[in-house]
């Protein structure tokens, strides 16, 4: 039976899914992920073809209000949000909700090649810590 994980941010646009992708990809027998935000806009085409790049796609993925999983039954709420305090919101559904912060690529500034160096050390870095913390929980 797998457990479900709701990825959590302001846009709902890179870091959360991200997340998604990376963990329904690497640990789709154990967990289903989701993500969602506080303010959704738009999967960032960088963000999309970051994970491209690894044999992940996230094209098809919608950004999604945060709202939508109040009464969906999770088992986890990761807060991906560098600076929870300012840019995440106090989640009031059901799982434990834990803070694993990661910078905000769309935040890069330069050339794009810089801009996409951004968004794969983002991108490696989520898969660094949320997929053993994930395999370990």
């Amino acid at each position: 039976m797998t457990r479900s994980v709701l990825f959590l941010c302001t846009g709902n646009s890179c870091r959360s899914q991200m997340a998604e992708g990376i963990v329904n990809h690497e640990l789709g027998e154990q967990w289903t992920a989701y993500s969602a935000g506080t303010a959704p806009s738009i999967v960032h085409p960088r963000a999309v073809a970051a994970m491209a790049e690894i044999g992940i796609d996230i094209s098809s993925h919608t950004s999604t209000h945060v709202d939508v999983f109040q009464d969906v039954p999770l088992d986890l709420v990761i807060t991906v949000c560098g600076n929870a305090e300012l840019h995440c919101p106090l989640w009031l559904g059901s799982g434990h909700r834990v803070h694993i912060g990661f910078d905000d690529p769309a935040e890069a500034t330069g050339a794009e090649e810089e801009i996409m160096a951004v968004f794969r050390r983002v991108r490696d870095e989520i898969r660094a810590r949320i997929v053993p913390y994930l395999a370990a929980h």
